[in-house]
């Protein structure tokens, strides 16, 4: 369902990613693991358009993304991929509930059926008393579970999940490691995780380590 195959990227001077090819079937629940500076997180944002390979090529749901560009690519990006990362990004001054429609609305959506999915989500997540809160009226835990509800929202084909646990305790950690795999059971979800959490990363499906810029 996701492929890239050839993928590198410097930094200046600096190879960051020096050929890396990967696949990702649907439903699969896949880490990537390595030291800090391995190209994980570049590798992320090139397979999630939110970065531009130097070389390579990637395919999602059989479209080429890499020669994507402007609102074509922000479109497929709104549409296809769903992301989680180490802070939640949620808006300050919106609900729980008006954060996780956001991406519903600007893909176009009708509000009424956005928000009844919204709701649907936030209650499947165990915040269904917690809708009308703002991001500084929820706790950490809670914050990333709303995240992971707007990434939801548009039905993606992959979410993307970028040091997910990073910001959380242990229990909170636990719980969202627990939350990717019910999800992937009850909407077969399809899941690329970035991670430093070793628990996290043996519950997946597979295991990739990163080093030096490769897949090893």
């Amino acid at each position: 369902m996701l492929s890239a195959t050839g993928i590198f990227k410097n930094y200046g001077k600096l190879p960051v990613l020096q050929g890396v090819d990967i696949s990702i079937a649907k439903g699969e629940v896949v880490s990537i693991v390595g030291s800090s500076g391995a190209g994980k997180s570049t590798l992320l944002h090139i397979l999630g358009s939110l970065d531009k390979p130097d070389r390579g090529q990637i395919m999602l749901n059989n479209q080429r993304t890499d020669n994507l560009s402007g609102k074509k690519l922000a479109a497929f990006r709104n549409r296809h991929i769903g992301f989680v990362f180490q802070f939640h990004h949620l808006l300050p001054e919106f609900s729980a509930l008006e954060n996780v429609c956001i991406p519903g609305w600007i893909a176009g959506k009708k509000k009424k059926e956005v928000e009844q999915r919204a709701i649907e989500l936030l209650t499947t997540l165990g915040l269904a008393d917690r809708i009308e809160n703002k991001p500084q009226q929820l706790s950490g835990g809670e914050q990333q579970r709303v995240a992971v509800a707007r990434a939801l929202i548009n039905n993606p084909s992959i979410i993307m999940a970028d040091e997910p646990t990073g910001n959380l305790d242990s229990k909170n950690a636990k719980e969202l490691h627990h939350l990717f795999i019910d999800l992937r059971k009850q909407f077969d979800q399809t899941f690329l995780i970035v991670t430093h959490n070793e628990e996290l990363a043996q519950m997946s499906d597979r295991i990739l380590h990163m080093k030096d810029g490769k897949i090893i």
